[in-house]
Formats: structure tokens, C-alpha cells, sequence
């Protein structure tokens, strides 16, 4: 209901979300799926985990989004998925995105059911920060044709740890199908769960596919239903605090990402900025001078390939030159519900003269 889908699967974590939405889809070994060079390495080595091959694309000057003509440019006949990464709980452009999909649509060759009945290139959309995010007024989980969320404990909504996947309503889905294939997928590859099997009489089970155990916990969702109930209010704070940074850095060298737009409404899961002007070497001595008066801040992320696990695959940093440049001067914000007023008014007056410090003094 919350998402306006036809259905969700509550699963253990938001990468084995992405895992099996691609298992479903029957992804795999000869096949390509494209995502952002900036994310997290969860959107990336779920394809390697299925047997296919990721295709990283650079991102837009200034955002974390990718660049869609590069993406375009960036699928080819072995394009089966693309997974937009909606960082900080900031919505991609999904017009541009299925725009790019149906220009494609020649190049795509289906390999299973699913892929037949989408007959393009699949659109899986990793949100894990962006539950309760919309874009032109539709929730996060309707928007793209498959979603992952994360309800791990550090995100906006948590189960202690856990994720779901959704799919929005598509005439070429069959629903009821759809879900339990996930279901057999995240348990065992059994054909009952342990609740049908102890029905009077009802023990008989088959393992249909050997899978794996990633089910979401009773515990974990009965905490789920708590955080719902609440969710509203909490994105409300968070709101109100997104809101007091932004006036607190406008005119300054302190740029953050926007998470309200024309189109964008976001789930403002985290604070993310830009020190004008700044090297890696400043970035890194600011972080530094912020921990020493008490306020940690956080770098999100580094780029996939700056990583050891995607150098060893190939990737090479300088064909990414703009998730670079993001990544050199990025510094994240404490950003929960419990800070008060006047702690996000200390962070802001000290973050903006720590910078100011840290850029002077660099350039003496």
C-alpha cells in the first residue's frame, strides 16, 4: 500500500533484494547489466554474484546520477538490466531512463519467461535509501519496473536489518506468479514455507531449485509494522532538518545535493555536500577537523572502481573522471531524527569555518 505496488517481498537485506529480483529475471553468465560508477558496491557485485557482467557508466557533472548519453551509448545486444541508484534518497530521472530503454529496444534479445514478457531492457531501480521518495508525485517502488529498499539500521525505516523487493503493475506480470517465485527463491528453493508445512496433514514440500535462505524474520517485520506507523513523523524531521542545513549553507562554498525539486521529492536519507574548491587532500583534513570538534561526518562512496575488488575486474578510475571529481570534495552531514536545532546549527557554523580554515591555509 505504502509503495503502491502489487506486491512486496520482505527479504533479509536490500542486496539480496537486488540478487533475486536479477535471478528472477534469470540473469546471468553472457549477460550485461549497467550501473552508476558512484554507488555502493551492493548495485554492482550482485550482477557478478548472478554470473553476468557489470558495465559501469560515468555520472553527470555535480550529481550522482548517470549519464544517460553515455548509458545509451553503453548498451549493447548483451544488455539485459540497468539498475539506477537513487543515492541519498534522491529519485533518478525515470523519463530519461525509459526513454533510453525504448530507443533500445531493437538491441535487446530476451533469454527467459520474464525477459520474453518485458521483450527490453529491464529498468531494476536500487533504492535503498529511498523509501517514501517520489518523483512527479508517484512513490519509490512504482516508478521503475522492479525496486529494492533497505531496512537496514542505519536507513530511514529499519527492521534492525532487512530489505523487500517490489514491481510496479504491469499488464505482463502476473502477480500472483511473481511473488512466488520470490518466495521460493529467498527460502531454500522450497515449495512451502515452515507455517503451510504444519498445517493438519499438509507436511508434503518439494525443493523446486537450490537456493538460497534470505526470507525476512517474523521478528524483523513485526518491527517493520512499529516503523510504518511512524515513518511519516520521522521523514518529517528529517525534512525540517535538510531544510535548516540549506538555509544555513545558502551564499556559502557548501553546496549540498538537493532532495526537492520541480519533479523530486526525497526521502532525505543523507546529507550529502560539496566543498567548493576543495581537493581530496582539504576534504580529507576537513573530515579530520570536524571529528576533533565533535561531529562525524562521512564520505558516500568511494567510486567502484577506486575499489580493489573492481580494479581486479578491470575497471580503471580514469574512465570515470566526473564520479571523481565527486568523489574528492563529498562530505556527508550528520542526519537523523534525534539531532535537535541547535546541534544542526553547530555542525553548519562549524562545517562552513573549518572549510573556510582548511582552504586558506592550503593555499598559502
Amino acid at each position: 500500500q505504502y509503495t503502491q505496488t502489487p506486491k512486496t517481498v520482505c527479504l533479509n537485506s536490500a542486496t539480496a533484494a537486488l540478487e533475486l529480483i536479477l535471478r528472477v529475471l534469470e540473469v546471468g553468465p553472457g549477460d550485461e547489466v549497467v550501473v552508476p560508477a558512484m554507488t555502493y558496491t551492493a548495485s554492482c557485485s550482485v550482477i557478478t554474484h548472478v554470473g553476468a557482467t557489470p558495465v559501469m557508466v560515468d555520472i553527470q557533472a555535480d550529481t550522482f546520477e548517470m549519464d544517460y548519453d553515455l548509458l545509451e551509448q553503453a548498451i549493447t545486444e548483451k544488455t539485459k538490466v540497468i539498475i539506477p541508484v537513487e543515492l541519498a534518497g534522491i529519485v533518478c530521472d525515470y523519463d530519461r531512463l525509459f526513454q533510453v530503454v525504448e530507443k533500445k529496444r531493437d538491441f535487446f534479445t530476451a533469454s527467459s519467461k520474464w525477459q520474453k514478457a518485458f521483450n527490453r531492457i529491464v529498468i531494476v531501480s536500487d533504492s535503498a535509501h529511498a523509501l517514501g521518495s517520489t518523483y512527479k508525485g508517484q512513490p519509490s517502488g512504482s516508478i521503475a519496473d522492479f525496486t529494492s529498499f533497505s531496512f537496514h539500521a542505519v536507513k530511514n525505516f529499519t527492521t534492525a536489518e532487512g530489505g523487500s523487493a517490489t514491481w510496479k503493475a504491469n499488464p505482463v506480470i502476473d502477480d500472483e506468479e511473481m511473488y512466488k517465485e520470490f518466495q521460493i527463491l529467498s527460502l531454500h528453493g522450497q515449495t512451502k514455507d515452515a507455517l503451510a508445512k504444519m498445517q493438519l496433514g499438509s507436511w508434503e514440500y518439494d525443493i523446486v531449485t537450490p537456493a538460497y535462505k534470505c526470507n525476512m524474520t517474523d521478528i524483523m517485520a513485526s518491527l517493520g509494522l512499529v516503523q510504518l506507523d511512524r515513518y511519516p513523523s520521522l521523514l518529517q524531521r528529517r525534512k525540517d532538518i535538510v531544510d535548516r542545513y540549506d538555509s544555513g549553507f545558502a551564499g556559502s562554498r557548501i553546496h549540498p545535493l538537493a532532495h526537492k525539486t520541480e519533479t523530486v521529492e526525497s526521502s532525505r536519507h543523507l546529507y550529502i555536500t560539496r566543498v567548493e574548491g576543495a581537493s581530496l587532500e582539504e576534504r580529507n583534513l576537513i573530515i579530520q577537523e570536524l571529528a576533533k570538534a565533535g561531529i562525524a561526518s562521512n564520505v558516500h562512496y568511494k567510486p567502484l572502481p577506486l575499489l580493489t575488488a573492481y580494479k581486479n575486474l578491470g575497471f580503471d578510475m580514469t574512465n570515470y573522471p566526473k564520479a571523481y571529481a565527486f568523489f574528492e570534495n563529498e562530505i556527508t552531514l550528520p542526519l537523523h531524527t534525534k539531532l535537535s536545532d541547535e546541534e544542526v546549527d553547530y555542525i553548519i557554523e562549524t562545517f562552513k569555518t573549518v572549510s573556510e580554515k582548511v582552504l586558506t591555509l592550503s593555499k598559502k
